[in-house]
């Protein structure tokens, strides 16, 4: 049919990554650190990590979490470090929340080359390891804390 435009059509041009993006975690706890933001915590990641921990989600919330408005936040330490954050590193390493799984795929850090670049000043995992498809990392990106 004249005219019509298929699917084909509306595809969206691969971005400055098409070649993909290297990366591995290191776990060096980088990224746990720094100034204090927030963590957001679906109803299922929360029941995730308190079963992790043994606790009901309501102990757990109490124990571990901040609402801020209507969303739930993992709390932080007194210096700004993830409050799941031990000396060992990650608590909760295999069941971590989306926000933390799905770094440094965020849409801030794949914005631009320049942005990945600052990203990689933060992160020595950034540029090594496992080679990413920019179809996978455009995937892991729209995934960031929405399960």
């Amino acid at each position: 049919m004249a005219g019509r435009r298929s699917q084909e059509d509306y595809r969206r041009e691969p971005p400055w990554y098409e070649d993909g993006l290297r990366f591995t975690c290191t776990q060096c706890c980088q990224c746990c650190t720094g100034p204090p933001g927030y963590v957001w915590l679906s109803s299922g990641e929360l029941g995730r990590i308190a079963r992790f921990f043994g606790l009901s989600p309501a102990a757990f919330a109490r124990q571990y979490c901040r609402e801020v408005g209507r969303r739930v936040s993992l709390k932080e330490q007194t210096n700004g470090d993830c409050v799941l954050l031990t000396p060992a590193g990650c608590g909760v390493y295999p069941v971590r929340p989306a926000q933390c799984r799905t770094f440094p795929f965020w849409r801030d850090n794949i914005r631009s080359r320049q942005s990945w670049e600052a990203a990689a000043e933060r992160c020595p995992g950034i540029g090594r390891g496992r080679l990413y498809a920019w179809q996978e990392i455009e995937r892991i990106a729209a995934e960031r804390w929405y399960t």
